[in-house]
């Protein structure tokens, strides 16, 4: 059985010849290759390297009929050329377009119906042109947001329903927010909440439902608020809120009356 990648065939699937190509001049001084480098491939690799050979060409092939060519093209075309591919019929060459176009010209993409775009544009808007996205209906898109968007917008996704986007929520949200996840559905949620809350507020998670939550507490702590983890029915949270019980009254027997 022959091998299709040793063979050179275009997106059609036609045997590509390279005495019909019009850009037979750069075989000769090493710009093209056939099965390397050649606009007609219907391998992307093999498009893409053409195109890293010879972006002179890039903008004359955005109208290309395959998708793979107007992709590659896109991403050395002249940036004036790119408006027009928002309204490419592929997804695939929208999300390049998203990754260049300026900021003016990516806010019309943020209802892209491909959410490979509207993370594309996700990632590179700022501030206050992020918060539609906020709202999206793909949670990877959402999670992308809660990476970028300003501190002070953190709280309109703190009930995100998905625990990823909560959980990356409760990695940057002001402390002044951060006890209002504290009882999350997620246990890793509540996990990085009392990894940042101060000592003194974890009292209140003493009661945890979930043992590496309450490990963490156990740890952290005030020591006025360990008591009740001395008696925990889980041994690991048991041994650290002893260890620090007991370490707490021998530094109090060292204070003098």
């Amino acid at each position: 059985m022959s091998d299709d990648l040793d063979k050179a065939l275009d997106w059609l699937g036609r045997p590509i010849a390279c005495s019909d190509c019009p850009h037979q001049d750069r075989l000769a001084d090493g710009r093209c290759e056939p099965l390397r480098a050649c606009v007609h491939d219907r391998y992307a690799k093999r498009v893409e390297r053409f195109f890293q050979w010879n972006g002179d060409l890039a903008g004359e092939h955005l109208d290309h009929p395959y998708f793979e060519v107007r992709a590659n093209a896109a991403r050395v075309a002249p940036i004036f050329l790119l408006p027009r591919l928002t309204e490419d019929p592929d997804e695939t060459v929208r999300a390049v377009a998203a990754r260049r176009l300026p900021r003016r010209l990516l806010l019309k993409l943020r209802d892209d119906p491909d959410r490979e775009v509207r993370i594309a544009v996700a990632v590179r808007l700022e501030d206050a042109d992020l918060a539609p996205l906020m709202r999206d209906p793909d949670y990877s898109v959402r999670l992308r947001v809660a990476r970028r968007v300003p501190d002070g917008m953190l709280p309109a996704m703190m009930h995100d329903e998905d625990p990823e986007v909560r959980l990356e929520v409760a990695r940057r949200i002001g402390l002044e927010w951060l006890m209002s996840m504290a009882w999350d559905d997620s246990s890793r949620v509540r996990l990085e909440v009392v990894k940042r809350l101060p000592p003194e507020k974890l009292g209140a998670l003493v009661k945890d439902p979930d043992w590496c939550v309450r490990f963490v507490v156990a740890s952290r702590v005030a020591p006025d608020d360990l008591e009740p983890l001395t008696h925990d029915p889980v041994e690991e949270v048991r041994s650290v809120a002893r260890q620090r019980w007991a370490g707490q009254a021998a530094a109090n027997d060292l204070i003098p009356d």
